[in-house]
Protein backbone atom coordinates (compact mmCIF):
# COMPACT_ATOMS: atom_id res chain seq x y z
CA UNK A 1 0.00 0.00 0.00
CA UNK A 2 2.49 2.39 0.72
CA UNK A 3 4.22 1.75 -2.12
CA UNK A 4 1.52 2.32 -3.91
CA UNK A 5 0.78 5.46 -2.69
CA UNK A 6 4.23 6.31 -3.06
CA UNK A 7 3.97 5.97 -6.97
CA UNK A 8 1.10 7.53 -7.08
CA UNK A 9 2.60 10.47 -4.91
CA UNK A 10 5.41 10.66 -7.44
CA UNK A 11 2.86 10.94 -10.22
CA UNK A 12 1.44 13.75 -8.68
CA UNK A 13 4.27 16.11 -7.83
CA UNK A 14 6.33 14.99 -10.71
CA UNK A 15 5.34 17.58 -13.17
CA UNK A 16 8.27 18.64 -15.69
CA UNK A 17 7.81 16.59 -18.14
CA UNK A 18 4.00 17.49 -18.85
CA UNK A 19 4.77 20.60 -17.99
CA UNK A 20 6.88 21.56 -20.46
CA UNK A 21 4.93 19.48 -22.98
CA UNK A 22 1.98 21.54 -22.08
CA UNK A 23 3.24 24.66 -22.62
CA UNK A 24 4.62 23.55 -26.29
CA UNK A 25 0.98 22.56 -26.83
CA UNK A 26 -0.43 25.84 -25.65
CA UNK A 27 1.97 28.05 -27.60
CA UNK A 28 0.90 25.42 -30.75
CA UNK A 29 -2.89 25.91 -30.46
CA UNK A 30 -1.95 30.06 -29.92
CA UNK A 31 -0.04 30.28 -32.73
CA UNK A 32 -2.63 28.52 -34.75
CA UNK A 33 -5.54 30.85 -34.17
CA UNK A 34 -4.72 34.54 -36.03
CA UNK A 35 -7.09 36.35 -34.42
CA UNK A 36 -5.29 35.65 -30.94
CA UNK A 37 -1.90 36.44 -32.66
CA UNK A 38 -2.83 39.58 -34.07
CA UNK A 39 -4.90 40.90 -30.63
CA UNK A 40 -1.30 39.60 -28.85
CA UNK A 41 0.65 42.11 -30.63
CA UNK A 42 -1.72 44.86 -30.36
CA UNK A 43 -1.75 44.48 -26.15
CA UNK A 44 1.98 44.01 -26.66
CA UNK A 45 2.15 47.59 -28.63
CA UNK A 46 0.33 48.92 -26.16
CA UNK A 47 2.08 48.08 -23.02
CA UNK A 48 5.29 49.23 -25.00
CA UNK A 49 3.66 52.66 -25.74
CA UNK A 50 2.13 52.68 -21.85
CA UNK A 51 5.50 51.73 -20.72
CA UNK A 52 8.13 54.38 -22.92
CA UNK A 53 5.27 57.07 -22.58
CA UNK A 54 8.26 59.40 -21.24
CA UNK A 55 10.56 58.48 -24.34
CA UNK A 56 7.43 59.31 -26.16
CA UNK A 57 6.76 62.28 -25.07
CA UNK A 58 10.11 63.32 -24.86
CA UNK A 59 10.52 62.47 -28.59
CA UNK A 60 7.10 64.69 -29.14
CA UNK A 61 9.00 67.55 -26.75
CA UNK A 62 5.51 68.01 -24.54
CA UNK A 63 3.87 66.52 -20.92
CA UNK A 64 0.62 65.94 -20.09
CA UNK A 65 0.44 68.95 -17.58
CA UNK A 66 1.53 71.80 -19.25
CA UNK A 67 -0.97 74.00 -20.64
CA UNK A 68 -0.87 76.11 -23.81
CA UNK A 69 -3.55 78.92 -23.59
CA UNK A 70 -2.02 80.78 -27.00
CA UNK A 71 -3.63 77.40 -29.16
CA UNK A 72 -7.11 77.93 -27.75
CA UNK A 73 -9.55 80.36 -29.59
CA UNK A 74 -11.07 81.84 -26.51
CA UNK A 75 -13.68 83.74 -28.78
CA UNK A 76 -15.29 80.52 -29.54
CA UNK A 77 -15.58 78.78 -26.36
CA UNK A 78 -11.92 77.51 -26.13
CA UNK A 79 -11.90 75.47 -29.01
CA UNK A 80 -8.35 74.43 -30.21
CA UNK A 81 -7.03 76.82 -32.80
CA UNK A 82 -6.03 74.87 -36.22
CA UNK A 83 -7.55 71.62 -38.35
CA UNK A 84 -8.25 68.57 -36.34
CA UNK A 85 -8.02 70.28 -32.91
CA UNK A 86 -4.38 71.74 -33.61
CA UNK A 87 -2.26 68.71 -35.08
CA UNK A 88 0.81 70.18 -36.00
CA UNK A 89 4.69 69.25 -35.82
CA UNK A 90 4.72 70.38 -32.26
CA UNK A 91 1.36 68.25 -31.48
CA UNK A 92 0.83 65.21 -32.84
CA UNK A 93 -2.96 64.63 -31.87
CA UNK A 94 -3.66 68.56 -31.14
CA UNK A 95 -4.60 70.12 -27.76
CA UNK A 96 -7.32 70.02 -25.45
CA UNK A 97 -10.09 72.28 -25.47
CA UNK A 98 -9.77 75.33 -22.73
CA UNK A 99 -6.84 73.95 -21.34
CA UNK A 100 -4.48 73.40 -24.44
CA UNK A 101 -2.90 70.17 -22.66
CA UNK A 102 -1.07 67.83 -25.53
CA UNK A 103 -3.69 64.70 -26.43
CA UNK A 104 -0.61 62.37 -27.54
CA UNK A 105 1.09 63.10 -24.57
CA UNK A 106 -1.97 62.59 -22.46
CA UNK A 107 -3.23 59.46 -24.39
CA UNK A 108 0.05 57.39 -23.89
CA UNK A 109 0.19 58.65 -20.29
CA UNK A 110 -3.40 57.41 -20.06
CA UNK A 111 -2.60 54.14 -21.09
CA UNK A 112 -0.26 53.67 -17.83
CA UNK A 113 -2.71 54.42 -15.59
CA UNK A 114 -5.71 52.32 -17.20
CA UNK A 115 -3.77 49.49 -17.86
CA UNK A 116 -1.62 49.78 -14.54
CA UNK A 117 -4.75 49.88 -12.86
CA UNK A 118 -6.49 46.93 -14.23
CA UNK A 119 -3.37 44.62 -14.02
CA UNK A 120 -3.11 45.53 -10.41
CA UNK A 121 -6.59 45.17 -9.57
CA UNK A 122 -6.53 41.53 -11.40
CA UNK A 123 -3.72 40.19 -9.97
CA UNK A 124 -5.41 41.20 -6.64
CA UNK A 125 -8.44 39.44 -7.55
CA UNK A 126 -6.49 36.72 -8.63
CA UNK A 127 -4.37 36.22 -5.61
CA UNK A 128 -7.58 36.80 -3.31
CA UNK A 129 -9.67 34.05 -5.02
CA UNK A 130 -7.24 31.56 -5.41
CA UNK A 131 -6.60 31.78 -1.80
CA UNK A 132 -10.02 31.67 -0.39
CA UNK A 133 -10.75 28.94 -3.22
CA UNK A 134 -8.46 26.98 -2.27
CA UNK A 135 -9.05 27.28 1.72
CA UNK A 136 -12.92 26.84 0.83
CA UNK A 137 -12.26 23.65 -0.95
CA UNK A 138 -9.82 21.97 1.30
CA UNK A 139 -11.73 22.98 4.60
CA UNK A 140 -13.80 21.49 7.08
CA UNK A 141 -17.25 21.86 6.73
CA UNK A 142 -17.50 25.10 8.92
CA UNK A 143 -14.85 26.64 7.21
CA UNK A 144 -16.22 25.83 3.37
CA UNK A 145 -19.53 27.16 5.06
CA UNK A 146 -17.80 30.29 6.33
CA UNK A 147 -16.08 31.27 2.92
CA UNK A 148 -19.08 30.62 0.54
CA UNK A 149 -21.54 32.96 2.44
CA UNK A 150 -18.56 35.46 2.18
CA UNK A 151 -17.96 34.90 -0.82
CA UNK A 152 -21.75 34.93 -1.83
CA UNK A 153 -22.13 38.45 0.22
CA UNK A 154 -19.17 40.00 -1.86
CA UNK A 155 -20.70 37.97 -5.52
CA UNK A 156 -24.24 40.05 -4.84
CA UNK A 157 -22.65 43.78 -4.39
CA UNK A 158 -23.35 45.78 -7.13
CA UNK A 159 -19.90 47.45 -8.22
CA UNK A 160 -20.53 50.97 -9.34
CA UNK A 161 -22.29 51.46 -6.20
CA UNK A 162 -20.07 50.05 -3.61
CA UNK A 163 -16.85 51.27 -5.12
CA UNK A 164 -18.94 55.02 -6.04
CA UNK A 165 -18.92 54.55 -1.77
CA UNK A 166 -16.03 53.75 -0.94
CA UNK A 167 -13.88 56.10 -2.83
CA UNK A 168 -16.51 59.14 -1.97
CA UNK A 169 -15.17 58.71 1.63
CA UNK A 170 -11.62 58.37 0.88
CA UNK A 171 -9.41 61.73 1.94
CA UNK A 172 -8.33 63.02 -0.93
CA UNK A 173 -4.64 62.60 -0.17
CA UNK A 174 -4.84 58.91 -0.94
CA UNK A 175 -3.06 57.87 -4.37
CA UNK A 176 -6.55 57.98 -6.80
CA UNK A 177 -4.70 55.10 -9.05
CA UNK A 178 -3.87 52.86 -6.56
CA UNK A 179 -7.21 53.62 -4.48
CA UNK A 180 -9.09 52.61 -7.96
CA UNK A 181 -7.06 49.72 -8.38
CA UNK A 182 -7.86 48.44 -4.56
CA UNK A 183 -11.60 49.42 -4.90
CA UNK A 184 -12.15 47.57 -8.06
CA UNK A 185 -10.04 44.16 -6.65
CA UNK A 186 -11.86 44.42 -2.92
CA UNK A 187 -15.42 44.83 -4.76
CA UNK A 188 -15.89 42.75 -7.35
CA UNK A 189 -14.19 40.16 -9.29
CA UNK A 190 -12.49 37.94 -6.61
CA UNK A 191 -15.53 36.47 -5.45
CA UNK A 192 -16.25 35.07 -8.47
CA UNK A 193 -12.31 33.60 -8.93
CA UNK A 194 -12.93 32.61 -5.46
CA UNK A 195 -16.04 30.43 -6.20
CA UNK A 196 -14.51 28.97 -9.70
CA UNK A 197 -11.63 28.13 -7.68
CA UNK A 198 -13.42 26.83 -4.84
CA UNK A 199 -15.53 23.67 -7.33
CA UNK A 200 -12.80 23.22 -9.27
CA UNK A 201 -10.67 22.47 -5.79
CA UNK A 202 -13.29 20.11 -5.34
CA UNK A 203 -13.22 18.12 -7.75
CA UNK A 204 -9.28 17.93 -7.69
CA UNK A 205 -9.28 16.72 -4.16
CA UNK A 206 -10.82 13.74 -5.01
CA UNK A 207 -7.97 12.44 -7.59
CA UNK A 208 -5.72 10.15 -6.36
CA UNK A 209 -2.31 11.51 -6.46
CA UNK A 210 -4.00 14.69 -4.00
CA UNK A 211 -6.00 11.95 -2.14
CA UNK A 212 -2.68 10.01 -1.85
CA UNK A 213 -0.83 13.36 -0.80
CA UNK A 214 -2.68 14.06 2.01
CA UNK A 215 -2.50 9.84 3.08
CA UNK A 216 0.78 10.33 3.27
CA UNK A 217 0.73 12.94 5.85
CA UNK A 218 1.18 16.13 3.73
CA UNK A 219 0.10 19.34 5.41
CA UNK A 220 -2.77 21.11 3.64
CA UNK A 221 -0.30 23.91 2.53
CA UNK A 222 1.93 21.33 0.90
CA UNK A 223 -1.10 19.62 -0.48
CA UNK A 224 -2.34 22.86 -2.01
CA UNK A 225 0.80 24.24 -3.49
CA UNK A 226 2.37 21.60 -4.60
CA UNK A 227 -0.51 19.34 -6.01
CA UNK A 228 -3.67 21.54 -6.23
CA UNK A 229 -2.07 24.77 -7.47
CA UNK A 230 -1.00 22.90 -10.98
CA UNK A 231 -4.22 22.10 -12.06
CA UNK A 232 -5.43 25.34 -11.08
CA UNK A 233 -3.10 27.27 -13.11
CA UNK A 234 -4.82 26.83 -16.24
CA UNK A 235 -8.83 27.98 -15.26
CA UNK A 236 -7.08 30.68 -13.55
CA UNK A 237 -5.37 32.40 -16.20
CA UNK A 238 -8.11 31.91 -18.80
CA UNK A 239 -10.35 34.14 -16.32
CA UNK A 240 -7.47 36.43 -15.41
CA UNK A 241 -6.72 37.10 -19.09
CA UNK A 242 -10.79 37.90 -19.45
CA UNK A 243 -11.30 40.07 -15.82
CA UNK A 244 -8.36 42.62 -17.24
CA UNK A 245 -11.21 43.93 -20.36
CA UNK A 246 -13.58 44.42 -17.08
CA UNK A 247 -11.64 46.06 -15.20
CA UNK A 248 -10.14 48.86 -17.72
CA UNK A 249 -13.91 48.97 -18.36
CA UNK A 250 -14.23 49.42 -14.28
CA UNK A 251 -11.65 52.07 -14.07
CA UNK A 252 -12.97 53.87 -17.18
CA UNK A 253 -16.45 54.08 -15.92
CA UNK A 254 -15.37 54.88 -12.53
CA UNK A 255 -13.26 58.02 -13.60
CA UNK A 256 -15.96 59.12 -16.25
CA UNK A 257 -18.46 59.35 -13.10
CA UNK A 258 -16.10 61.73 -11.25
CA UNK A 259 -14.72 59.31 -8.32
CA UNK A 260 -11.84 57.64 -10.40
CA UNK A 261 -8.63 58.88 -11.56
CA UNK A 262 -8.49 62.81 -10.76
CA UNK A 263 -7.14 65.79 -12.97
CA UNK A 264 -4.55 66.43 -13.58
CA UNK A 265 -3.70 62.29 -13.62
CA UNK A 266 -4.70 61.31 -17.40
CA UNK A 267 -6.71 58.47 -17.75
CA UNK A 268 -8.75 57.68 -20.84
CA UNK A 269 -12.31 57.09 -18.52
CA UNK A 270 -11.20 61.23 -17.19
CA UNK A 271 -10.59 62.32 -20.40
CA UNK A 272 -13.65 61.14 -21.80
CA UNK A 273 -15.57 62.97 -18.76
CA UNK A 274 -14.09 66.27 -19.67
CA UNK A 275 -14.50 65.20 -23.55
CA UNK A 276 -18.63 64.91 -23.46
CA UNK A 277 -19.55 68.33 -24.34
CA UNK A 278 -16.83 68.85 -27.01
CA UNK A 279 -17.71 66.21 -29.28
CA UNK A 280 -19.33 68.98 -32.04
CA UNK A 281 -16.72 71.58 -31.51
CA UNK A 282 -13.98 69.35 -30.86
CA UNK A 283 -15.03 65.68 -31.70
CA UNK A 284 -11.42 64.03 -31.70
CA UNK A 285 -10.81 64.90 -28.06
CA UNK A 286 -14.03 62.47 -27.42
CA UNK A 287 -12.82 59.56 -30.57
CA UNK A 288 -9.08 59.31 -29.19
CA UNK A 289 -9.39 58.10 -25.90
CA UNK A 290 -12.62 56.06 -27.00
CA UNK A 291 -10.80 54.77 -29.69
CA UNK A 292 -8.28 53.31 -27.32
CA UNK A 293 -10.32 51.94 -25.29
CA UNK A 294 -12.41 50.43 -27.20
CA UNK A 295 -9.40 48.59 -29.10
CA UNK A 296 -7.67 48.19 -25.75
CA UNK A 297 -10.79 46.22 -24.61
CA UNK A 298 -11.21 44.06 -27.75
CA UNK A 299 -7.62 43.31 -28.20
CA UNK A 300 -7.40 41.90 -24.51
CA UNK A 301 -11.01 40.18 -24.93
CA UNK A 302 -10.07 38.34 -28.09
CA UNK A 303 -6.50 37.39 -26.28
CA UNK A 304 -8.23 35.74 -23.49
CA UNK A 305 -10.67 33.57 -25.39
CA UNK A 306 -7.58 32.68 -27.32
CA UNK A 307 -5.93 31.51 -24.24
CA UNK A 308 -8.98 29.94 -23.10
CA UNK A 309 -9.52 27.94 -25.97
CA UNK A 310 -5.50 27.19 -25.92
CA UNK A 311 -5.60 26.10 -22.60
CA UNK A 312 -8.53 23.90 -23.12
CA UNK A 313 -8.13 20.37 -25.05
CA UNK A 314 -11.96 20.45 -25.97
CA UNK A 315 -12.49 23.67 -27.38
CA UNK A 316 -8.79 22.93 -29.38
CA UNK A 317 -9.89 19.70 -30.66
CA UNK A 318 -12.69 21.28 -31.57
CA UNK A 319 -10.78 24.17 -33.84
CA UNK A 320 -8.49 21.28 -34.93
CA UNK A 321 -12.06 19.73 -36.65
CA UNK A 322 -13.21 22.66 -37.91
CA UNK A 323 -15.64 23.06 -40.71
CA UNK A 324 -13.71 24.72 -43.26
CA UNK A 325 -14.22 23.12 -47.00
CA UNK A 326 -10.79 21.63 -46.86
CA UNK A 327 -11.41 19.61 -43.82
CA UNK A 328 -15.11 18.51 -44.93
CA UNK A 329 -13.37 17.09 -48.15
CA UNK A 330 -11.56 15.46 -46.56
CA UNK A 331 -14.29 14.01 -44.20
CA UNK A 332 -16.22 13.47 -47.12
CA UNK A 333 -13.45 11.41 -49.19
CA UNK A 334 -12.91 9.34 -45.72
CA UNK A 335 -16.35 8.52 -45.47
CA UNK A 336 -17.63 6.39 -48.07
CA UNK A 337 -20.89 7.27 -49.92
CA UNK A 338 -24.03 5.69 -49.11
CA UNK A 339 -24.22 3.89 -52.25
CA UNK A 340 -20.83 2.72 -52.28
CA UNK A 341 -21.65 1.29 -49.04
CA UNK A 342 -24.66 -0.52 -50.15
CA UNK A 343 -22.98 -2.52 -53.29
CA UNK A 344 -20.10 -3.58 -50.87
CA UNK A 345 -22.80 -4.36 -48.59
CA UNK A 346 -24.78 -6.46 -51.37
CA UNK A 347 -21.27 -8.32 -52.84
CA UNK A 348 -20.61 -9.52 -49.49
CA UNK A 349 -24.65 -10.75 -49.29
CA UNK A 350 -23.82 -12.68 -52.77
CA UNK A 351 -20.53 -14.04 -51.67
CA UNK A 352 -21.81 -15.77 -48.57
Amino acid sequence: MSEALVAVEAVGTDTSVPTASGARQFWRRLRAQRAALVAAVVVALLVLVALAAPLLTALEGQDPTTYHPSLIDSARGGVPIGSFGGISADHWLGVEPQTGRDMFARLVYGAQVSLGVALAATVLQVVLGVAMGVASGLGNRWVDLVLSRITDIFVSMPLMIMALALLAIVPNGFPRPVLVALVISLVSGWSTTAKMVRAQTLTLKNLDYVAASRLSGWSTRRTAVRELLPGLAAPVITYAALLIPLNIGAEAALSFLGVGVKPPTPSWGQMLTSADVWYQAAPQYLLLPAAALFVTVVALTALGDGVRVALDPRAASRLRIGTGRKREARADKAVPAPDTANAAAAQREDRA
